[in-house]
């Protein structure tokens, strides 16, 4: 979540305001909220780069408005925390912010999260149950990771957004909105329109103003203000003493590619600061591993399954990923990495700069195209512990 999906950029404040609407069944809603004072610029947000000042500028002029907003960037860029920024500077500040993960959520239940039901309008459904658009009444909603909703729900998200109306599944009567759109997305949704995955006319709904948060890489000079914010707060968390980055730590992770943006940066530093016990925390201590095209060892060292064996007959040979579809890159390094980890999901996810949810994501994808991914040691312990049973009830007289 100042590129950002990571927690810990913005200022402490109730942002998570009651997701109660203020409008009733009959489609009252209360007036436009009063513009308050703006807080100063850059409240809450942690840069140094002269790329981002120019992000932080047009989000303070966006936010004046009342414009829907698309925000793009790469995974861990910190889409959500200029969101919230926006929503924070902009006159609907007194109302709610109300995030969807659209990625997060099955299909199956999306359209009851975001549009709401009545009581008895599926099984299950024992009560009536308000939808996030009008949980945000009168605020902000973001829908993150917009580009993963299925089309049949970007059509009814559609007509929502223009009628300013949302109805709950099973309802009778439509209720009126007041709510402020932002969406996020890491994919390149013009490209997702030509593949005919997203609603061209929803796309053009939603892109009435845009901004591009770069990569952190494309703005290497806000690493050091973010080391030191989260070295900051980690050491507040756990009550530890100060702690700082020898010159040469530092010149590592300003030559550090970061597929994983700010996220993998919070993490990097995270695991220095719980592997080390010295006050200055020096390069081998971030644990970076190989730059990028570097030597793969620690990936053919360990045995391989399904057809990444094959690939890694040369323990230094990283020409293998050179004239590859990029994906199929990805996948050959988060399943290696899972083997190198024994499974372990959350430290493969630390070890690449990804979300955990994320991390599942693509193991549900590569699993559902049958290709093997390592189990987890739970999972293996589960596995274990169910045969062991099966035996011990086979040997049962």
């Amino acid at each position: 979540m100042s590129a950002y999906s990571a927690p810990g950029f913005l200022v402490p404040d109730d942002l998570e305001s009651s997701y109660a609407p203020d409008g009733d069944e009959t489609g009252r809603v209360a007036p436009f909220p009063a513009p308050r004072p703006r807080p100063p610029a850059g409240d809450g947000l942690v840069y140094r780069d002269p790329a981002m000042f120019a992000v932080v500028q047009r989000a303070e002029r966006i936010a004046r408005s009342d414009a829907s907003v698309l925000v793009a960037g790469e995974s861990g860029t910190g889409k959500e925390v200029i969101a919230r920024y926006i929503h924070r500077n902009s006159p609907r500040a007194s109302g709610p912010f109300v995030a969807l993960n659209c990625a997060a959520i099955p299909e199956q239940l999306l359209e009851s999260e975001l549009f709401g039901h009545e009581r008895g309008a599926f099984s299950g459904a024992l009560g009536q149950r308000i939808g996030k658009l009008e949980a945000a009444q009168n605020g902000t909603i973001l829908l993150d990771e917009i580009s993963e909703m299925d089309r049949r729900l970007q059509a009814k998200l559609l007509r929502a957004l223009q009628e300013r109306e949302v109805d709950r599944v099973g309802g009778r009567a439509p209720v009126r909105l007041n709510v402020r759109i932002i969406a996020t997305t890491n994919k390149d949704l013009e490209q997702e329109v030509a593949r005919q995955t997203f609603r061209e006319d929803l796309y053009f709904r939603l892109n009435v103003v845009s901004i591009h948060l770069p990569s952190l890489r494309d703005r290497l000079k806000d690493i050091p203000a973010l080391v030191d914010h989260f070295i900051d707060k980690y050491r507040r968390e756990s009550g530890r003493t100060s702690r700082q980055l020898s010159p040469a730590a530092m010149a590592a992770l300003t030559a550090h590619d970061w597929p994983g943006n700010v996220r993998e940066l919070e993490n990097t530093i995270h695991r220095a600061l719980v592997l080390t016990t010295d006050t200055v925390i020096g390069a081998r201590a971030l644990e970076l591993g190989p730059p990028v095209g570097g030597s793969q060892q620690a990936f053919a060292s360990r045995p391989e399954t399904h057809d990444y064996a094959a690939r890694s007959e040369s323990a230094d040979d990283s020409s293998r990923f050179f004239g590859r579809p990029l994906h199929l890159v990805e996948r050959d390094v988060i399943i290696g990495t899972l083997q190198m980890t024994g499974g372990n999901r959350t430290k493969t996810a630390s070890m690449l700069g990804l979300s955990i949810r994320a991390l599942r994501n693509k193991i549900g994808l590569y699993t559902a195209q049958g290709i093997h991914v390592p189990a987890s040691s739970a999972a293996r312990m589960s596995t274990a512990g169910m045969n062991a049973t099966g035996i011990s009830a086979a040997r049962t007289p």
